[in-house]
């Protein structure tokens, strides 16, 4: 007989499995932290009737009240102006910070670039609801606090996704037309902006789209547009109202979609 052993196949070696049922006993007791803090103040009572209040709210929302549709077409043109101007802006503020934001446009790496990714991360990071707030304690309540409260919000989405783009422009167009005596402006114009502008028009129009959204519920907070006649219907119980106010955001999102799909295929 042979003595010889035979070598028997593993996925990992024992100490990586015992690392990995380690990392999965630890996952698991923070998963459960996780949801008993989520849940120390739940009153389960509320959630357990909760399916009986959605049927009867979805009675009373039935059927909508069709009539009411003759009331938001000045709403739902507020908020397609929300949403166009803002993004209109968001573009003219967000092209420059873009261009110093890039690696090979920005005119100084240690001092202006830094600034001007300061200031795509902090536009990224505050919610448009967020900007809208604070636009309507400074502005007062209206349509332009969230013209304004959507182009700061755009100006961290395009300006990220633009400033990227220039970075990975094809360098030799630049240099070939530095090389000809260009100024610096001249070299943006003619090496930089042309290879970007496709981009940029492909990324203005998504943004617009996803700003449509955004602006259907700025009058929430007083910025206009047709979250104003949300809230009302909200705050007297309308809920008929409250239906075809939802059935017309859902029509105009999709209209938007449409048009955005449309647009974008003409550009790619």
């Amino acid at each position: 007989m042979s003595n010889e052993t035979v070598a028997v196949w593993r996925k990992r070696a024992p100490r990586a499995e015992l690392a990995v049922f380690a990392a999965w006993v630890l996952a698991l007791a923070f998963t459960s932290w996780a949801f008993q803090v989520m849940t120390q103040d739940t009153i389960w009572a509320f959630v357990t009737d909760a399916p009986k209040q959605a049927a009867d709210i979805g009675g009373r929302m039935l059927p909508p009240a069709w009539s009411y549709i003759h009331e938001l077409w000045w709403p739902l043109w507020e908020t397609l102006n929300i949403a166009t101007l803002g993004t209109l802006l968001g573009i003219v503020l967000a092209t420059p910070v873009a261009f110093l934001a890039a690696r090979n446009t920005t005119p100084s790496r240690i001092f202006v670039r830094p600034i001007a990714l300061f200031v795509i991360a902090a536009s990224r990071s505050i919610n448009s609801l967020i900007w809208a707030l604070l636009l309507v304690a400074i502005l007062g309540p209206g349509v332009l606090a969230g013209i304004i409260a959507i182009a700061l919000r755009s100006i961290g989405f395009i300006g990220k996704l633009l400033y990227e783009s220039i970075e990975e422009i094809d360098a030799t167009q630049v240099e070939a037309i530095a090389a000809t005596g260009a100024s610096r402006a001249q070299v943006m114009a003619w090496g930089v902006a042309p290879q970007v502008m496709p981009t940029l028009a492909g990324i203005s129009v998504f943004r617009w789209d996803i700003n449509i959204r955004e602006s259907t519920v700025l009058g929430l907070v007083g910025a206009g547009g047709i979250g104003l006649k949300l809230e009302a219907a909200l705050g007297v119980l309308a809920w008929p109202k409250v239906t075809m106010l939802l059935i017309a955001i859902l029509a105009t999102v999709v209209v938007s979609e449409w048009i955005t799909a449309a647009v974008r295929k003409r550009l790619i």
